[in-house]
């Protein structure tokens, strides 16, 4: 009896499931996929890249996208979709300049190369975006194509008609052009623009965040860590998938010209630019990769569309767009940690980009850090309601408790900020622990319009 009991004892073992490895803590570089469950309202949270540059560009890969003879610098394209692949975002809607892109054409633009397993997405027989292969990972980024000028036209189907006159024409011919080609007019560097020029124009929206701004905006920090990593002089500094934690994030030219603009009543989306070129910082830093890679750059955040998925649960360009177009877009700061649960709706059924009535209850859902280190300090969090006004933005409420609730009895554009301490990252920041006592924005929403 013993010997069947021992083999028993055997089998049963071998067919008892093996527990989970216990998730990986998050920590500066770390990387997880967006949740592939819808919400309760049916939108899938999808996270990506507005304003990319790829080698059709002309100041990207080190401002050598192609050589004398007109050939592309293939092992840049392949940099771009490998930091892509191991950002694990869902999209990127391509802003490449208009002296390479003017004179590709699609799929070209949309970075197709079938060899490495690519496959279009298609609309009435015509190759419209690119759903590029990554090793390893079932999910593929969505490539849309799109160009950065006076403007910014993104998710372009094809050409524009025109293309270059009319990629830099901002008028109402120029935009309807824009969007009969299926893209979306957004401007890039909004401390270009001002309140006026932003709500009588009629784009679609601009960005509330630009890194290439914002990093002129802190150039000494930029300099300086471009200066010790020239030197190798890496003992205490803060681990380099934190590049940004020294900068100031918030720029009155952006934030203040955002609220004056939707204080007059317009409804424009807003977008956070990530503006990578791969051109700036070639710098190695301590981890060996240089500062700037197209890895780097993309992971520091992004923009999180809420996606209606087709029938069969997938999404497509088209999906993404209307997101987009319709201001369902929330953007976080994901070098300090990837926001979940964050949400933002009204008691009558408004998202954000969506319209709701004097007297509803405005409802926002404090985010938690996707599975922060339990041995690490936890952050300070705090959720501001902010309404627009002609000089910016005024705060309503503020909590720091899970949820926020107001009810909004003054029409105007409300959004909600997520604010952080993060005292989190007192092992990677280095010997400057005093960056992780200061306060900063973490997540940006877009607003719902009380009328």
């Amino acid at each position: 009896m013993r010997p069947t009991l021992a083999l028993a004892l055997t089998a049963a073992a071998a067919c008892t499931p093996k527990p989970a490895d216990p998730p990986t803590p998050w920590a500066p570089g770390t990387v997880y996929p967006t949740e592939r469950q819808p919400n309760a309202r049916g939108y899938l949270d999808r996270r990506g890249l507005i304003h990319a540059h790829s080698h059709y560009s002309h100041d990207a890969c080190d401002g050598q996208p192609r050589d004398d003879a007109g050939v592309y610098d293939e092992p840049c394209l392949d940099d771009f979709r490998d930091g892509l692949c191991k950002s694990q975002h869902d999209f990127v809607f391509l802003t490449d300049h208009r002296d390479s892109f003017d004179e590709a054409e699609f799929p070209d633009v949309l970075l197709y190369r079938p060899a490495k397993g690519d496959a279009l997405i298609t609309h009435d027989g015509n190759p419209t975006a690119n759903r590029l292969s990554c090793p390893s990972q079932t999910e593929k980024p969505i490539i849309l194509a799109g160009n950065e000028t006076n403007m910014m036209p993104v998710g372009l189907e094809r050409h524009a008609d025109g293309r270059g006159s009319t990629y830099g024409d901002e008028s109402d011919a120029g935009i309807a052009k824009i969007h009969a080609a299926g893209g979306l007019a957004i401007v890039a560097h909004t401390e270009n623009w001002s309140a006026d020029q932003l709500s009588s124009i009629g784009f679609d929206g601009f960005e509330m965040y630009n890194l290439h701004a914002n990093s002129l905006k802190n150039l000494a920090i930029a300099a300086d860590w471009a200066f010790k990593a020239d030197a190798q002089m890496f003992d205490g500094l803060p681990d380099p998938n934190l590049f940004l934690i020294g900068f100031n994030l918030e720029d009155p030219r952006y934030l203040d010209t955002w609220g004056a603009t939707l204080a007059k009543g317009v409804k424009r989306v807003t977008t956070m630019g990530t503006d990578c070129h791969r051109n700036t910082l070639p710098q190695k830093a301590q981890d060996g990769e240089r500062i700037d890679s197209y890895r780097r750059m993309m992971t520091m955040f992004s923009n999180h569309l809420l996606v209606k998925p087709n029938p069969d649960g997938s999404i497509d360009d088209r999906a993404l767009k209307d997101a987009l177009a319709n201001g369902r877009l929330y953007g976080s700061f994901d070098f300090m940690g990837y926001p979940v649960g964050f949400d933002f709706t009204s008691s009558d059924g408004a998202e954000m980009g969506g319209d709701s009535s004097t007297g509803s209850t405005l409802t926002a859902t404090m985010p938690s850090i996707q599975r922060l280190d339990p041995n690490a300090e936890a952050p300070t969090l705090t959720l501001h309601l902010l309404r627009a006004t002609p000089t910016g933005w005024e705060q309503v409420a503020t909590t720091s408790e899970k949820t926020l609730s107001h009810t909004a009895t003054t029409p105007g554009a409300y959004r909600v900020e997520v604010r952080i301490v993060p005292k989190h990252l007192k092992g990677p920041v280095g010997k400057n622990q005093t960056l992780t006592r200061a306060e900063r924005p973490w997540v940006y929403s877009n607003p719902i319009y009380v009328r």
